[in-house]
């Protein structure tokens, strides 16, 4: 059965109230990006995501089926089957970054590495909860996911208030104690979730894609998948994934204080690619067909925008391109 077992790019100080932090037990936040250096990405000895592990989807609300294929597209892109080929620079080449940290904790003491799989999908089109959630709500429905080697990712549709959604976070993700008992004990299973800014929040939840509600203003670039809101869940998708994977409890990889810490991809906030500076993504690729902004391939033909990540390896943050 797999386990759960432990296992430079600085920019000026300027205020980004766009950027999207990992603030306390693992929630993105909405804040300011007022750093001079990064501090090291310190390991707390706690449990890393690990062993063959299912993605689960959970759509809250109404989704189009062509907004669905984009975000499991997308998760099977980080693991994709030697038969899906990705042209590079490609999601699963931006992965390889958080196998980084399974590296440097194997050092340590034994530990197994994570393979990510596409698992089952749950539609909840009637908002069973309401259009109007709590965080317990989250954790209701992160629960009608598998609770056995997986993550569970509630989704919500662009017409869905969340607790602290737009105010002062884009998505989140934690751990929840399960129904189901392993050697007479209960576990904990990891969680995701992440809204569709596409009509509450975009200058704030979907920026590159969006222009910027404050800080500098540049002009939004084009989704990819033509889709800002969930062009920009993938985005957030993403960065918590890496964040799931590298702190799922609370105590593995962070930056910073407990309470107030920042992960593999909340510790890049803001950069996409080379070049990157407040208000501005980086040298990104275009796609000449349709003028989209793009730094990773996936499978099915599809273009992502990823988020940097903290490469522990040489302290700085990594972009494709």
């Amino acid at each position: 059965m797999a386990s759960f077992l432990a296992s430079n790019t600085a920019l000026p100080k300027l205020l980004l109230a766009l950027c999207l932090l990992q603030m306390g037990s693992a929630t993105r936040r909405l804040t300011e990006l007022v750093q001079d250096q990064s501090p090291p990405m310190k390991y707390h000895n706690g449990p890393l995501l690990s062993g063959k592990i299912s993605v689960n989807l959970i759509w809250y609300g109404r989704f189009k089926p062509s907004q669905r294929t984009i975000v499991s597209d997308f998760v099977t892109s980080i693991y994709s089957n030697p038969s899906l080929a990705q042209a590079p620079p490609s999601v699963s080449q931006w992965w390889k970054t958080v196998d980084k940290y399974y590296h440097l904790s194997s050092s340590k003491r034994s530990t197994p590495s994570l393979s990510l799989s596409l698992g089952r999908q749950v539609l909840d089109e009637s908002y069973s909860l309401g259009k109007s959630l709590t965080s317990k709500h989250l954790v209701e429905l992160a629960s009608r996911g598998e609770q056995r080697n997986a993550v569970n990712v509630v989704l919500t549709s662009s017409d869905v208030a969340v607790e602290g959604f737009c105010m002062s976070r884009c998505g989140s993700h934690g751990s929840a104690v399960g129904s189901v008992k392993v050697n007479g004990r209960r576990s904990r299973f990891a969680y995701i979730w992440v809204g569709n800014s596409e009509t509450q929040c975009p200058g704030q939840c979907a920026w590159p894609f969006h222009q910027p509600l404050y800080g500098p203003q540049s002009p939004p670039l084009v989704a990819p998948n033509g889709d800002v809101g969930v062009d920009g869940m993938v985005i957030n998708l993403g960065g918590l994934l890496a964040g799931t994977a590298t702190n799922p409890f609370s105590n593995g990889y962070y930056q910073g204080e407990a309470g107030a810490s920042l992960e593999a991809a909340s510790a890049c906030t803001g950069i996409y690619a080379n070049g990157a500076y407040p208000g501005y993504a980086g040298n990104l690729l275009a796609d000449e067909a349709t003028g989209a902004s793009y730094n990773a391939h996936g499978v099915n033909g599809r273009k992502y925008l990823v988020p940097a990540l903290y490469d522990p390896s040489t302290s700085s943050c990594s972009t494709l391109v």
